[in-house]
């Protein structure tokens, strides 16, 4: 018999189009193996995710820059389909901002975390997420936000190069402009080139500075802060591999004890008043051996899956559990677990587990089309992009050339930074 109430449906909310979100997935499985009907609220096309055996249906999601009124429109629409109060997760920061300003307007259609509506907002946003580290008192990277095309170089001199340049909001980020969330500055001169296109980014241009890079600096977070405001379901963990390498996502993560990281994690959560999913990511100084948070994320981070425990309790079953007022299992936390993403680490892949275990991101026993979707996918979207590539340098030089060496895939299996721009975000200050 399933602890979650499998009465109660859950509706999976994701604006962002990326095809090869894995935690989407790992929310798909996690929900649907306990009983629950999954319906996802996404752009499916050409994602592995579709082909999972624990999707129940499949909805259109809201078009890209859609108003928070036809968020509303679109997620009420599928309410009345469902007929019954649904558990709403969103997905990616796009959705957490609407649901969360949404809220009592989406209820008693969905259940939610009880918080202020513009809290999910106030955390996602980078600049506002420098003043709320500094009232709670957690590390921060030296932060300035600059008002001029002067401020910004002035700031880049202060704060020494290189430095991290972050656009505050990069849910606003219009696509096609070449604009990214965050980049690794090197002069003072592409400080003030990229402060110029503030107007096309959509909010605010920040400048961080730069934490080096090193062996057992990248942590993360995740949890579940319920209605007691009891923190659970996760834990901490730390980045063993990176995709790009030193500045991208988790392409290999483990669960490691961190009594740091996880009273930092937990004093933010109580400080804020926190309720729902959270993912957090800490760069570790290296020369102070302070935890500095880089990012908080209202919604499940990609590699959530990580932190399974002996109950097979993780933040997105406790969410579950919370909101239906069932109780949580005891389980144990499982140190030395490991998660992979096939995609981004194929041989690790293939080595033995850990002794705890290991939680693939795409392949499972028990759900295998989406892995065998997967490679094909991701075979056919490379080439893509290194054609895309390879066709944009032979018009600017007027002539044809060879792929670019940055374009290669590496020993690992991995593709360069160049290919990943619209799978990743890529997080620059923790690289």
């Amino acid at each position: 018999m399933s602890l979650l109430d499998t009465r109660v449906p859950a509706v999976l909310l994701r604006i962002d189009r990326n095809p090869f979100h894995h935690g989407t997935l790992g929310a798909v499985r996690s929900l649907g193996r306990a009983g629950v009907q999954v319906h996802l609220v996404a752009d499916a096309t050409g994602s592995p995710v579709r082909a999972s055996r624990f999707v129940h249906r499949i909805h259109p999601p809201p078009q890209p820059g859609a108003s928070l009124g036809d968020i509303a429109v679109a997620l009420r629409r599928i309410a009345t389909g469902v007929a019954r109060p649904a558990v709403l997760i969103p997905m990616d920061d796009a959705s957490g901002i609407a649901v969360g300003r949404l809220r009592e307007e989406l209820a008693p259609a969905y259940l939610l975390p009880q918080q202020p509506g513009t809290l999910p907002e106030r955390v996602a946003d980078k600049a506002e997420l420098a003043e709320v580290c500094a009232a709670a008192g957690v590390p921060h990277p030296e932060t300035v936000v600059p008002e001029s095309a002067d401020q910004a170089v002035s700031a880049v001199r202060a704060l020494g190069l290189p430095v991290i340049a972050k656009w505050s909001r990069p849910w606003l980020l219009p696509s096609g402009t070449g604009l990214r969330s965050t980049v690794v500055i090197r002069s003072a001169q592409e400080a003030r080139e990229l402060y110029l296109r503030s107007g096309e980014a959509g909010s605010r241009l920040l400048l961080q500075a730069f934490l080096p890079p090193g062996p057992d600096r990248d942590w993360f977070f995740h949890g579940y802060a319920g209605r007691s405001g009891t923190v659970c379901g996760g834990g901490p963990g730390v980045k063993t591999l990176a995709w790009p390498r030193g500045a991208g996502l988790t392409a290999v993560g483990r669960w490691a004890p961190n009594p740091q990281v996880q009273l930092l994690a937990e004093r933010l959560a109580c400080e804020l008043g926190y309720r729902g999913i959270f993912d957090l990511d800490f760069r570790r100084c290296g020369t102070t051996g302070r935890y500095h948070l880089l990012d908080f994320n209202p919604r499940p981070g990609a590699q959530f899956r990580l932190f399974t425990d002996t109950a097979g309790l993780d933040v997105v079953r406790a969410l579950h559990l919370d909101l239906t007022h069932r109780p949580l299992p005891d389980g144990s936390p499982l140190p030395g677990r490991e998660f992979v993403v096939e995609n981004y680490a194929p041989l690790t892949a293939l080595r033995p587990a850990p002794p705890a275990g290991r939680e693939l991101a795409w392949h499972a026993r028990d759900d295998r089309g989406p892995g065998q979707a997967m490679w094909s996918l991701w075979t056919r979207h490379v080439r893509r992009r290194l054609l895309a590539r390879a066709t944009a340098t032979a018009l600017s030089t007027g002539s044809p050339r060879a792929l670019p060496r940055d374009l290669s895939p590496d020993l690992s299996g991995n593709v360069s930074k160049n290919v990943s721009d619209d799978v990743c975000d890529e997080k620059a200050s923790s690289c």
